[in-house]
């Protein structure tokens, strides 16, 4: 049964594969929006030349596609990159996370000439932080920065019994509002410990496409 809420997801899906050019290597991240550009990036075989994904599971639905996935490392860059968001602020700056591909998203998206970013119109707050910000940590280190992120205001929640596809955890931070994602992210980075925080702050989104009841909005 198709939800309103999944309706809304389709034409932001849809939306972005008219922003495809033909014979592009593009950026593919996680989700369930992401799965549903993925969908229709199947109904037009040939479009891309080639894709990079951001976790095993997009990589297998794109391979299913008929999409030849590569490694990062054998292109020099990517034209686009299209990925969702758990929230998206007026600036463009995202949490993202939510499905645990936080690092691969960043990286891949780091490597993309144009990031745009699809999602429902109920991602969409005025200040970040009402989603809980992941961060990715390496396993010994985890109780290490809970503390630290403890002691900065937030309340951390092991994501227990998920592993990354990189091998190490997630802390879902609860109780943050996000006035300066930028400096956040970069400080949260800097804890000894951290691979990644789940703050698309300094490298925003280029491009919003926000999936509404009646038709997409672009920011």
């Amino acid at each position: 049964m198709t939800t309103d809420l999944d309706a809304s997801k389709r034409r932001a899906a849809r939306a972005a594969l008219t922003m495809v050019e033909a014979g592009a290597t593009i950026g593919v991240g996680t989700g369930s929006t992401v799965n549903l550009f993925i969908e229709a990036l199947a109904e037009h075989p040939g479009t891309v030349r080639a894709g990079v994904s951001s976790s095993e599971a997009s990589s297998a639905k794109l391979r299913a596609a008929g999409v030849k996935i590569l490694d990062l490392n054998e292109v020099a860059g990517l034209d686009l990159y299209i990925d969702g968001a758990d929230e998206a602020n007026p600036a463009r700056q995202l949490i993202k996370g939510g499905g645990g591909a936080l690092t691969r998203e960043k990286i891949v998206a780091a490597a993309a000439a144009r990031f745009v970013c699809i999602v429902d119109e109920t991602k969409l707050v005025p200040t970040l932080g009402r989603f809980p910000l992941p961060v990715e940590v390496i396993p010994m280190a985890r109780e290490l920065v809970a503390r630290e992120l403890a002691r900065r205001g937030g309340r951390p929640v092991w994501r227990s019994g998920y592993v990354t596809d990189n091998g190490n955890h997630i802390l879902d931070v609860h109780g943050l509002t996000i006035t300066d994602p930028v400096g956040l992210e970069s400080a949260l980075n800097q804890i000894v410990g951290v691979v990644t925080v789940g703050l698309f702050a300094a490298r925003p989104a280029d491009v919003l496409l926000v999936g509404t009841a009646t038709g997409v909005e672009t920011r």
